[in-house]
């Protein structure tokens, strides 16, 4: 549900103040855990280190990003993939036509090289 235009948007005051007077090309990464605070204009150009639960993920705010919130730029959970016993069968099939074209394509350019 979106916030209350009345009462702006949230940006953590801990996080403001750690980009205050600082430049967007000469600041470091700054680390944040702050993943629910939203992106403000002053934000744009810097390097935020958001924290996914596990490491901190370097954003690079630029103005397209005003107005999301840092989390959504550092992903907690990883695809791996979908799938079991009919999805392996379909990969090793597809494995199988790799190779067959593979060694069709150098047994036709075996044959050329014997022509020649």
């Amino acid at each position: 549900m979106a916030r209350s235009l009345k009462k702006g948007p949230y940006v953590d005051e801990k996080l403001l103040k750690k980009i205050e007077g600082k430049k967007p090309q000469t600041a470091e990464m700054i680390k944040t855990w702050a993943r629910r605070s939203q992106i403000a204009p002053e934000m744009v150009g810097f390097k935020f280190g958001v924290y996914n639960g596990r490491v901190h993920v370097e954003v690079l705010v630029s103005e397209d990003m005003v107005g999301h919130r840092l989390g959504e730029f550092s992903p907690t959970k990883k695809f791996i993939r979908h799938g079991g016993k009919m999805q392996k069968d379909q990969e090793a099939k597809a494995k199988e036509a790799e190779i067959a074209s593979a060694q069709a394509a150098k047994a036709a350019g075996d044959a050329a090289a014997k022509k020649k």
